[in-house]
């Protein structure tokens, strides 16, 4: 029964998740905390894990370009689709911009997380190889809706994204052929190594239900191309292409991630008001929980 042995696999993740949760509202650690957890793992722990991921990998683009090119395109086609909510639904402007992010912004403490649990090494490093792709793509995208809409402007908010720093550099190191030093490899090694924990519990310690000004359509709408529309699409290119036992795995993992709560974060430094994305953060993380296993075990993994 792969479908249940693999939420098995996945469950101490998402159990992570529920302990930031619980820390969050029944312990007294105060909101500063969590935001200074937030930060440090924003700006140090996760930048320091993708790129040693990326840095130390060889990249194969003969082996790695078919997944990448299918993570990018389905991530377009998640873009298109949120998008799509605003003629359809009559939605303003504003709301939409950062509202949308929901439908194509993924957690990549998730992705990681989950790839590590159930294929170890070899899956982290091709889920940092394939997130490290998507990532300049949908901070592109998200920053571009929304900079009309705030003070820090489009090409500020791109050249001080860490999360796109990281990833840039490791590439770039990984395409220079330059060895790590073995100090620096070990320190980003613990850095890296508390990324994932502390990210976990950070999700979870956001999770929150707002009183929001977007229609339940919106909600419905956003949510049903995040956990449905994407990983089908995905699944489609895998039944359709096939790239390899892990990279169908990782694709779909990578196509059925919940939103980040970096697109929170965003929304109310663009926007002024992150209420409607802090309650589709935490309404399809807790859906995820069940809709993973399901689109994991549609690939055998």
């Amino acid at each position: 029964m792969p479908r249940v042995n693999t939420a098995l696999t996945i469950l101490p993740n998402f159990a992570l998740i529920m302990v930031g949760l619980a820390l969050a509202r029944r312990f007294d650690f105060g909101r500063l905390f969590w935001e200074g957890l937030e930060k440090l793992t924003y700006y140090v722990l996760f930048p320091a894990l993708l790129f040693r991921s990326l840095a130390v990998a060889r990249l194969d683009l003969a082996a790695s370009g078919a997944p990448i090119a299918a993570a990018l395109a389905f991530t377009l086609a998640a873009f298109a689709l949120s998008v799509a909510a605003g003629p359809v639904l009559g939605l303003e402007r504003k709301l939409l911009a950062a509202g949308s992010q929901c439908g194509y912004r993924f957690s990549t403490y998730i992705g990681l997380a989950i790839a590590g649990s159930l294929f170890g090494t070899p899956g982290v490093a091709l889920a940092a190889l394939v997130l490290g792709a998507m990532i300049p793509l949908v901070n592109f995208l998200a920053v571009a809706m929304l900079a009309k809409h705030g003070e820090r402007g489009f090409a500020r908010e791109i050249a001080t994204n860490p999360l796109l720093l990281a990833t840039v550099a490791g590439f770039a190191w990984s395409a220079a052929e330059l060895p790590l030093p073995a100090f620096a490899d070990q320190t980003l090694v613990l850095l890296g190594q508390s990324s994932l924990p502390m990210g976990l519990l950070s999700v979870g310690a956001a999770m929150r239900i707002e009183k929001t000004g977007a229609p339940l359509a919106a909600h419905a709408w956003w949510l049903a191309v995040k956990l449905v529309a994407v990983p089908l699409i995905a699944w489609t290119m895998i039944r359709t292409i096939g790239f390899g036992r892990l990279e169908d795995a990782i694709l779909m993992i990578c196509a059925s991630i919940p939103t980040a709560s970096g697109a929170y974060i965003l929304a109310v430094r663009m926007t002024g008001d992150g209420r409607d994305v802090a309650t589709q953060i935490t309404v399809g993380t807790v859906l995820s929980m069940a809709t993973i296993p399901l689109w994991i075990g549609l690939v055998g993994a």
